[in-house]
């Protein structure tokens, strides 16, 4: 694809893989949609510490986020693990650092969708879900959740909201994605593709 081609933003942070591993399936999703395509970003850890220590490219996995892929996005998806019912600090402060941005009125009006992952069942997937939306609507975008007409919202007995695509990692983050989580992440990508697909062009004609 070229340069042109519209694209939606997968950010997030991973810190035992299971994140990681919804970021791709959402990924799929995003890619199943034809004129659209992934593109996979992750932040740094962040350390209570004033000096730097990991590398300015991570040695594996996605490439760190700027601010330029941010910006030129067609649609984001964020995701991070549950931390007591709120995003990672990682991917906090990179939001954060969007304050041109906002200024900007970059990402109004782009769809966007939150996905997250916990350790429990009840490890508040769904509250993490709602307080990530805060600073994506702050940004004046779009927010997308999964509606009803994905049957395995009825069936999973894991992970899976109407908000977004949860997983239940386990105690020891070890725990695959099952079926009806995969399918979940895979379906908020494809809307999310089909969604920044038909607001790129109404941005279009509008300007």
């Amino acid at each position: 694809m070229s340069d042109s081609t519209p694209y939606v933003l997968v950010l997030y942070y991973s810190r035992f893989g299971a994140t990681a591993s919804m970021a791709r399936q959402l990924a799929k999703g995003v890619e199943s949609v034809s004129g659209v395509q992934a593109r996979l970003r992750t932040v740094p850890p962040v350390s209570p510490t004033c000096e730097a220590v990991d590398p300015e490219i991570p040695e594996e996995g996605a490439v760190y986020a700027d601010l330029e892929d941010l910006r030129h996005c067609s649609a984001l998806a964020l995701g991070s693990p549950t931390r007591f019912g709120n995003m990672a600090a990682p991917l906090k402060h990179f939001l954060d650092t969007t304050s041109n941005l906002w200024m900007n009125g970059a990402l109004i009006d782009k769809p966007a969708g939150a996905f997250t992952s916990t350790s429990s069942l009840h490890g508040g997937q769904e509250i993490t879900l709602l307080t990530m939306l805060v600073p994506l609507l702050h940004h004046g975008m779009v927010y997308a959740g999964l509606p009803y007409s994905e049957t395995a919202l009825f069936t999973t007995q894991s992970g899976g909201t109407p908000y977004g695509a949860t997983h239940l990692a386990g105690q020891r983050s070890d725990r695959l994605l099952d079926e009806n989580e995969s399918e979940l992440a895979y379906a908020q990508g494809r809307r999310l593709a089909r969604l920044a697909l038909a607001l790129d062009g109404m941005r279009k004609e509008a300007s």
